[in-house]
């Protein structure tokens, strides 16, 4: 791992959202649905609690069916690893609206805090980069700072490789009730009288 990791996990993950507008945000399994809610529960979140390795498919799905919003998938770098050829599809779709957050702790924090293979050299911004998605690695605040414009502006697909210190997430969790949580996000997203 990288000497170079210094950045405070939840204060990253507060930076990045702090001027999200009317984005749409899934956060997945784990530690990045943690940091989602951590920073302040919002209804235009759509937060998995399974479904490992699909957070950036959900995403890609939001992104084709809502192309005029921003959407953003915040997800941890276990769940890249078993979902890795998602990178793949949005490089073949490429939705301009679309991007992808990886908090790379490499660690498999779910499970036991065993060491991730991204711990052990696997470059998730590489693979999506030979994928055709624009990447950039962060592990600095001055990377942070001068890329989190970008996630909001860049047309996607863009992957951002958010490396932070081995450490697992604070753990705040919102409500476990799928169907809540997936009718609150349709009726914030698409208004009272949806009936889909």
């Amino acid at each position: 791992m990288s000497a170079a990791r210094t950045l405070d996990r939840r204060a990253s993950v507060a930076q990045l959202f702090r001027n999200r507008g009317d984005s749409l945000l899934v956060s997945g399994l784990g530690g990045p649905t943690s940091d989602a809610y951590g920073i302040g529960d919002h209804p235009l979140t759509f937060y998995l609690w399974g479904a490992m390795g699909g957070a950036a498919m959900v995403g890609l799905g939001l992104a084709l069916a809502q192309p005029a919003r921003r959407v953003i998938v915040l997800t941890g770098d276990g769940e890249m690893l078993m979902g890795m050829g998602a990178l793949a599809t949005l490089g073949v779709q490429k939705p301009a609206n679309l991007a992808i957050v990886v908090i790379d702790n490499g660690l498999y924090a779910e499970t036991g805090l065993q060491q991730a293979h991204t711990a052990r050299g696997v470059d998730l911004a590489g693979v999506a980069q030979a994928c055709g998605v624009k990447a950039e690695v962060v592990e600095t605040q001055a990377q942070l700072d001068a890329v989190e414009p970008r996630l909001y502006r860049e047309p996607g697909p863009f992957f951002m490789n958010l490396r932070v210190p081995p450490v697992a997430s604070i753990l705040e969790l919102p409500a476990r009730d799928g169907p809540y949580l997936r009718s609150r996000f349709r009726t914030a997203l698409l208004g009272p009288d949806c009936h889909l």
